[in-house]
C-alpha cells in the first residue's frame, strides 16, 4: 500500500473525517469510471460508488493492512457491480437501446496531432461500437475486460480484485478477447 494510503487508513481508522474524505477523492473518479463502463449507466454508477464508500467506511476496522488498499476497495466496487448486474440480466435485452447515450464518451480519445471533426466523428463512433460490444459480454468476461483494458489493472491485481487465480484470470480475458473479435468484425 502507498504511504499515503497507509497514513489515510490509519488516520479514518481514528475517526478522522478529512482522512476518509480524502481516500474518496482519491478513488471517486476512477470507481465511477469502472461501475460506468460495467453498468452503462450513469446513475447505477453512482450509486455503486456511493454504496462502495459506505461499505468501506463500515468496514475499514476489518481491512488487512498488509493487502493493497486499491485492490480492495475494487474489489468492493467490481462485486457490487457484479451483483447489479446479475439481477438486472433478467430484463435486459441485448438489442434494447441505451437512454444514456451522452455517456458514451467515458473513453479517453486517442491522442493525435492531426484531429479533424471527421476524424473525432470516426473515432466517436468506434469508441460506441466498442462499448456497445463490451456490453454484451457475460458478466464473467465483462468484469475482466474492463479491469484489464479500461482501468489498466495486472492479472494479478484482477486476481486479487476477484479473489481467482491468475490463470482463470487469463482465461477469461482470452475468451472475452474472442467474443468481442467475433461481435466486432461484422461492425469495424
Amino acid at each position: 500500500m502507498k504511504p499515503v494510503e497507509t497514513r489515510l487508513v490509519r488516520l479514518a481508522l481514528k475517526g478522522n473525517q478529512r482522512a476518509f474524505a480524502e481516500i474518496v477523492d482519491l478513488y471517486k473518479d476512477k470507481l465511477y469510471h469502472l461501475a460506468y463502463r460495467m453498468s452503462g449507466n450513469r446513475q447505477e454508477a453512482e450509486d455503486v460508488v456511493q454504496e462502495t464508500f459506505l461499505r468501506v467506511y463500515r468496514s475499514l476496522d476489518r481491512y488487512d493492512m498488509n493487502q493493497k488498499f486499491s485492490t480492495w476497495i475494487y474489489r468492493i466496487a467490481t462485486n457490487l457491480c457484479i451483483d447489479r448486474l446479475r439481477k438486472r440480466k433478467a430484463v435486459y435485452s441485448l438489442d434494447a437501446e441505451s437512454t444514456d447515450r451522452e455517456g458514451l464518451d467515458g473513453y479517453a480519445m486517442l491522442p493525435s496531432d492531426d484531429r479533424t471533426p471527421e476524424s473525432e466523428l470516426l473515432l466517436s463512433e468506434t469508441q460506441r461500437i466498442i462499448h456497445e460490444a463490451i456490453a454484451t459480454l457475460p458478466v464473467k468476461y465483462k468484469s475482466v475486460m474492463i479491469l484489464r483494458y479500461l482501468q489498466d489493472l495486472s492479472l494479478q491485481e484482477i486476481s486479487d480484485v476477484l479473489d481467482m487465480p491468475v490463470t482463470t484470470i487469463k482465461t477469461r480475458v482470452h475468451r472475452g478477447r474472442e467474443f468481442l473479435r467475433k461481435k466486432l468484425e461484422h461492425k469495424l
